[in-house]
């Protein structure tokens, strides 16, 4: 009994500015027409499997459900981490979820990122097949990734004796090396990159955490069993899972067992941890450039270009990566790229969007963007799903416009509630409840013009929410 877990956390730092903290890397179609979390379920496909479970953040379970549900895939649940811990939580909550829906069994976890690039999934999927014997007779398995270049960006498994097996014994977890430490490793063999994938039954995973983090252990355990369900989400209780240490499965359990094993996996993988490992993963052309969007390059060679709103035409640039999105353009060296992080801590630190979302931002019912604001009015263009409704709502400081431009509105204003069809528009003024909804069958477009002293999101008092935002 196999049950992937794909694990999707991330804070949206190294891909900026596509990548956002409400809408990380996994989110995005950055290798192909799937986004990167529906790729790695595409990929399960050949592989007999129960439904996969999902490990993200609260504040992305909604685009998770969403980009699931678009791509038709079934589930076995969407476990919703408070806060993050690292990787030995996270796992750990999802083998006490996959043993609570599968009480008479121990099934195997294959853990799995959803951030990855895999180019040859047949591989990856021969690979799990023979991983599933090593897990069967008690050994905890990660993929290691044979090295195809001397990479100072990934951490390193040296492997130990085969015994005759597919797999081999781990003699240690290695942190980046520098750039001679790599060659030194790819000429000597023998040792491999670390994937940060892993295959192994629940309840053995769940026995040496025990062994080595009995702390880590105890608190997942008293979070998970004051868990609530809502709608499709597991919901494990916030305050115990505050309380639960912080770290890493190779830290925790890997590094420390002596029942792990690695086993050599060669399948065109990369982590796209940066610019440059995405325009090593992507076609190029003649010239070396990769690019995406209304570009326009001369003389021009080995480049990344991305332009998602406006035309970009670059003339005599070498190794340059630009990435133009709605509210943020970054030009880089590709060699400096990975640098991109030290932008996103200053957005951080200076509290400003940029950091958070792009100007268009997904909610549950839909997606709004910003088109324009200023010092007392903001105008947005909102998108929302047929059959979809926002909370109902009030607020203390601003009044809002709606001119629908496409399909129908059902509109609570107060006490009253009628319909908006195309170019006709209501007005809701400043603490009147209020709610919005799409009954037709095509999404409705319609935009709202904000006017009053306050317009942050943080104005919104909710007294129904079918998303359980209350």
């Amino acid at each position: 009994m196999l049950i992937p877990v794909v694990m999707s956390g991330g804070s949206g730092t190294r891909l900026w500015p596509l990548s956002r903290a409400l809408y990380p890397k996994q989110f995005l179609p950055l290798a192909g027409e799937h986004t990167m979390l529906q790729a790695t379920v595409e990929r399960l496909k050949g592989l007999e499997h129960l439904p996969p479970l999902f490990v993200c953040n609260e504040e992305h379970r909604f685009i998770v459900a969403e980009q699931l549900r678009l791509m038709g895939a079934r589930h076995g649940g969407i476990v919703l981490e408070p806060m993050g811990r690292n990787t030995a939580p996270a796992i750990a909550l999802a083998a006490l979820q996959a043993l609570a829906a599968n009480p008479d069994s121990d099934p195997l976890l294959l853990v799995l990122a959803a951030d990855h690039v895999i180019h040859d999934p047949q591989s990856f999927r021969n690979a799990v097949v023979t991983a599933t014997l090593a897990a069967q007779s008690g050994k905890l398995v990660t993929f290691g990734i044979v090295p195809t270049s001397a990479h100072t960006g990934y951490g390193y498994i040296k492997a130990g004796d085969s015994n005759d097996s597919p797999w081999q014994t781990v003699e240690a977890f290695v942190e980046k090396p520098t750039a001679a430490l790599a060659t030194t490793y790819l000429e000597q063999g023998g040792y491999y990159w670390n994937s940060g994938m892993f295959l192994f039954s629940a309840k053995n995973f769940l026995s040496e955490l025990a062994q080595f983090r009995p702390d880590i252990l105890a608190a997942c355990q008293d979070a998970f069993e004051a868990r609530s369900s809502d709608l499709e989400f597991v919901r494990v209780d916030r305050d115990r899972f505050a309380g639960c240490p912080e770290d890493s499965i190779d830290y925790a359990v890997m590094e420390k067992t002596s029942n792990a094993v690695v086993l050599p996996l060669a399948a065109g993988w990369s982590d796209v941890g940066s610019w440059s490992s995405l325009w090593d993963v992507l076609p190029r052309d003649e010239a070396g450039n990769t690019c995406h969007g209304d570009v326009m390059a001369e003389d021009s060679r080995n480049c990344l270009i991305r332009a998602d709103e406006r035309l970009i035409a670059a003339i005599g640039l070498d190794d340059i990566v630009i990435v133009d999105t709605k509210d943020a353009l970054l030009v880089a060296h590709k060699d400096k790229a990975q640098n991109v992080k030290k932008i996103v801590d200053n957005l951080k630190r200076e509290g400003r969007s940029e950091y958070v979302h792009q100007r268009e931002v997904y909610r549950p019912w839909g997606k709004y963007d910003s088109i324009d604001n200023g010092q007392r009015y903001q105008v947005k263009r909102i998108t929302v799903k047929p059959g979809a409704k926002l909370s109902v709502q009030m607020h203390h400081h601003r009044a809002e416009h709606w001119i629908v431009v496409s399909g129908t509105a059902k509109v609570t204003n107060g006490d009253s509630t009628f319909l908006v069809t195309e170019n006709n528009s209501t007005y809701i003024p400043v603490g009147v409840v209020h709610a919005l909804e799409n009954p037709g069958k095509i999404p409705l477009e319609l935009i709202e013009v904000q006017s009053g002293a306050y317009l942050g999101e943080d104005d919104i008092v909710r007294f129904e929410d079918r998303y359980g935002r209350n």
